[in-house]
């Protein structure tokens, strides 16, 4: 069965709408259409010392599995493999010893290796640190030293740019569109925001309405084909 080009529209209508709803539940998620966006942004409390909540406006970036620079507003972190990643894993861009260069965040591979690393977390700054206990060869006291890894690095746009995304997740710049790339507290960006994570930007009651109105309009659309083509098939039985 064939079906017509309005039917295949409407049908790829309710997909959009469907992948909002189901975006809703996704922390940090941005709508893919601008009439189901929740009016504010709103972070919870976790527990998560990776956990970080980005001010309005501004995006952390991370490295996709092409190595393209995408960009989340998703700020629950974990530590794997010793880098510093995203929740689909993805590695954080930052800058290590105030280089101005910005790759991705890894703790020494030592002090992974030798179980050495203890409560890592991120900070106002975006400072990327942890704790290891090390033994004095002179004394034989084991001390703590603070270890930062490097700051996070966080970018945004100007303004009125729409970031493209498939996912709801992850976005990519507009052709010609270039991040300004900065750190909290410095040039214009606001702190972070530590052990707090993100909300959807998806409002589930007005993508759950919208959702609902684009089946309505699949439904009334191939009723209008089945009366349209019993109409033309009694004109052909009036012809014979």
């Amino acid at each position: 069965m064939f079906l017509s080009t309005s039917l295949s529209a409407a049908l790829d209508r309710i997909a959009e709408r469907a992948a909002d709803v189901r975006r809703a539940y996704t922390p940090a998620a941005v709508p893919q259409e601008d009439d189901v966006a929740a009016p504010t942004t709103i972070s919870d409390f976790t527990l998560d010392p990776l956990a970080v909540s980005a001010p309005d406006g501004v995006y952390f970036a991370t490295n996709d599995d092409r190595g393209r620079t995408t960009y989340t507003r998703d700020g629950s972190f974990a530590l794997r493999g010793g880098k510093l990643v995203d929740a689909d894993g993805r590695p954080v861009l930052g800058e290590r010893n105030q280089s101005g260069i910005l790759g991705e965040l890894a703790v020494d591979p030592v002090d992974e290796v030798l179980g050495r690393i203890h409560d890592a977390g991120i900070e106002r700054d975006g400072s990327f640190a942890y704790r290891r206990d090390v033994l004095d060869p002179r004394s034989g006291r084991r001390e703590s030293q603070r270890v930062v890894v490097g700051r996070i690095a966080l970018a945004r746009f100007p303004a009125g740019t729409r970031l493209e995304t498939s996912d709801g997740s992850h976005c990519i710049a507009p052709a010609g569109v270039v991040a300004e790339n900065g750190f909290a507290t410095e040039r214009g960006f606001a702190p972070l925001v530590p052990m707090h994570r993100e909300r959807s930007r998806v409002d589930v009651d007005e993508s759950l309405i919208r959702l609902k109105e684009a089946y309505l309009a699949f439904d009334a659309l191939q009723a209008a084909e089945a009366a349209r083509a019993h109409l033309g098939k009694t004109a052909m039985d009036l012809l014979k």
